[in-house]
């Protein structure tokens, strides 16, 4: 299903005149699912969850088949089985879904330079000035969804709009494969029917606030006036103020720094013995060195996360001078944050590694940088 009002090209150009950009906002559909359902035909229409089943596992994709029961992402994999009993949990393949990834940056590249990713499956694009000249952005997305069907066996859905507030929102209106456009002059009114969940940085305790306030959709939040907000919800209040009234003047940020590098494993079993602290510490330093040198990354700190059995979280980290040279010094420093803190005062359920202070995109052999989880069991 498209939104989209006669002439896109009229209101584009309107909106180009008054210096408004051309933004896209392609979201893949449940793609880790996705990419399982494509590979393995025999879980096509069938209830998938990407993680690790039982236990501790975890849900870090769940296709559209799962979500009708209300398996979500981040839900523990025990709470996603109760909820739909015929769940098929697949274990993790991050490098096909880095495979399937490049392949869309590749599609996005053939129409722009300017492209802001967010994740492996979703990123902005400024299409003001296109590199083929079609002029616009709704004809755009219409061809990259289809170019990515075509070359990937995947679909996107699409939100177009003149700000990166309005096209993530629209993207998320018509999922999945779905196309929304929000021309010029339209944003506040689409905006003010939505529920206040759908803006970004609101999550359940900041909408359980409003509610109480009386807020529960984008127009009774345009009702506030700036020193209510400011009162009420302090540094969120000129984002709130602006939101509400479809304003959003930050660019597609093409060369966006990434701020770290690295994974984390939860395990099935807790475990809190010297022995088997080193041993796991030893697998994540060659992991995350992997993904490290993937990345081409360098920074100046190493940072060891440790997450106990009652939840509570410890970090320690440490910073050099230089970047650190290599993966012998990464896993010194990485030891020395451990032992310094064995023996523990109790057994853990989480451990991970990062690296951090990562030198600028645009500098020599600077790449962008990829973070993510490296086990879900």
């Amino acid at each position: 299903m498209i939104l989209r009002a006669p002439s896109d090209e009229d209101g584009e150009a309107r909106g180009t005149e008054l210096g408004l950009r051309k933004i896209i906002h392609v979201d893949m559909d449940a793609f880790f699912a996705s990419v399982e359902q494509r590979d393995n035909p025999e879980l096509k229409g069938k209830p998938v969850a990407v993680g690790g089943a039982g236990g501790r596992g975890v849900v870090a994709a769940a296709s559209y088949e799962a979500r009708k029961f209300g398996v979500r992402s981040a839900m523990p994999s025990v709470t996603a089985q109760r909820l739909c009993p015929d769940l098929i949990f697949v274990r993790p393949r991050f490098d096909a879904y880095k495979e399937a990834s490049r392949q869309i940056r590749r599609v996005f590249e053939h129409y722009t330079p300017v492209i802001e990713p967010l994740s492996l499956d979703e990123a902005y694009l400024d299409v003001t000035d296109d590199r083929l000249g079609i002029g616009s952005a709704t004809r755009i997305a219409e061809l990259i969804r289809q170019e990515i069907r075509a070359k990937t066996r995947l679909t996107a859905s699409a939100g177009v709009s003149y700000n990166k507030f309005l096209a993530k929102l629209a993207s998320d209106q018509n999922k999945p494969d779905g196309l929304c456009v929000i021309r010029p002059g339209e944003g506040a009114q689409f905006v003010a029917g939505l529920p206040i969940r759908r803006f970004h940085g609101v999550g359940p305790k900041a909408e359980a606030k409003m509610q109480k306030l009386g807020i529960a959709t984008g127009a009774d939040l345009a009702a506030k006036d700036i020193a209510f907000l400011r009162a009420h919800f302090g540094s969120m209040a000129d984002y709130l103020f602006r939101a509400a009234r479809g304003i959003d003047l930050r660019p597609v940020a093409a060369h966006r720094l990434r701020k770290s590098v690295g994974g984390e494993r939860t395990f099935s079993e807790d475990i809190g013995s010297g022995a088997r602290l080193r041993e796991t510490l030893e697998n994540i330093i060659d992991i995350v060195w992997e993904r490290i040198e993937a990345a081409g990354a360098r920074g100046r700190t190493v940072t060891l996360k440790l997450k106990f059995t009652d939840f509570q979280i410890m970090t320690r980290a440490t910073s050099q001078p230089d970047y650190v040279a290599g993966k012998a010094e990464f896993g010194r420093l990485a030891r020395a944050l451990l032992e310094a803190e064995l023996p523990l005062r109790g057994p853990i359920r989480l451990m991970g590694l990062t690296l951090s202070g990562l030198e600028a995109a645009d500098e020599p052999g600077g790449k962008p940088v990829d973070t993510a989880q490296l086990s879900l069991l």
